[in-house]
């Protein structure tokens, strides 16, 4: 996959925008970038794009900023001038397609049904973009179509929201989503940046699904451990349950029956995407310890514990 497409699936949400002033552009891109969502679609339906994504490019280099609504060769030029990264349109035309391959620029183009897809194929393409989402069927129109197309991948956009953005992001065939649900168009031209970042990371938050899964308590032995668990079970009904390094009292606490991390002992956060999490919270400054990381026989990382203790517990993200 592309490494600017591949960030994108890291990132999950990206914002698309239409801009009618150029002087919206800069405090825009800030409310994104300090709501957690590094990115920009900005679309090629008004006046002000080129030059938005010129501002944004420049005054924040490390954001992935793309034109949308790319509809000819001359304004994938113009956008990649002005410093997009990637370009995306609402339908396949293979001109622009073409063009965009043959000078290496990434391009999710839109696709809505099977035929859309083989053209994306002929032209070598991995990712494409599914428009308009909820009104060409969503989720299961995209599920119907991977049947026979099983490595092309998908970036919906169309009527997808905070609400059903889970289901869209739980099918592995999902890139990214595009949505405007957090840069509504009256709080752009209200000024109300503010609010866009608090949207963004509402957004960010809701995706992530951070949750708490258990506090780790420390032992110095089995028996200790034991006797821990029996007295959460005996308060609260929290039934023990025996594994190899630990005793867990119902779901909630784990008793380790030899020292672990932590000073205090550890605790798991559970969230719905490893991978993203990883992404958003190293963009925070955080650090993981990934050399020890929990991984399947796939791969994929199950668990993965922060370098740094807070308040001397070891925290470690969890794959719900």
């Amino acid at each position: 996959m592309n490494p600017i497409i591949e960030e994108i699936s890291k990132i999950g949400i990206v914002p698309v925008i239409a801009l009618n002033d150029v002087k919206d552009a800069k405090p825009l891109a800030e409310a994104l970038c300090k709501g957690g969502l590094p990115c920009a679609e900005v679309t090629f339906r008004t006046d002000a794009a080129e030059e938005s994504i010129r501002i944004m490019a420049k005054e924040f280099p490390e954001m992935l900023v793309g034109a949308g609504t790319v509809l000819t060769t001359e304004q994938v030029d113009r956008a990649v001038n002005a410093g997009a990264k990637f370009i995306v349109s609402p339908g396949l035309n293979p001109t622009v397609v073409k063009y965009c391959v043959s000078k290496n620029i990434p391009i999710v183009p839109g696709t809505s049904n099977p035929s859309d897809v083989e053209v994306a194929i002929e032209n070598g393409l991995e990712v494409v973009k599914f428009f308009p989402a909820e009104a060409a069927g969503g989720i299961k129109m995209i599920k119907a179509m991977c049947g026979p197309y099983t490595k092309m991948k998908f970036m919906p956009t169309g009527g997808i929201n905070a609400d059903n953005l889970k289901d869209y992001l739980d099918f592995k065939k999902i890139v990214a989503c595009g949505g405007s649900w957090m840069v509504k168009p009256e709080l752009v031209a209200a000024g109300e940046f503010d609010k866009i970042e608090a949207l963004t990371r509402e957004a960010v938050q809701k995706m992530l699904g951070f949750e708490l899964m258990h506090v780790g308590i420390n032992s110095k032995d089995e028996a200790e451990a034991d006797k821990t668990a029996t007295t959460f079970d005996n308060l609260f009904g929290f039934t023990k349950k025996v594994g190899n390094s630990s005793i867990f009292a119902a779901k909630f606490i784990e008793v380790m029956k030899t020292p672990f991390r932590g000073a205090c002992g550890h605790i798991a956060i559970g969230t719905n995407y490893m991978d993203r999490a990883i992404y958003h919270l190293e963009k925070q400054g955080y650090k993981f310890d990934m050399e020890k990381a929990n991984k399947d026989d796939k791969g994929n990382i199950k668990a993965v514990y922060l370098c740094d203790e807070i308040g001397g517990f070891a925290v470690h993200l969890l794959q719900k």
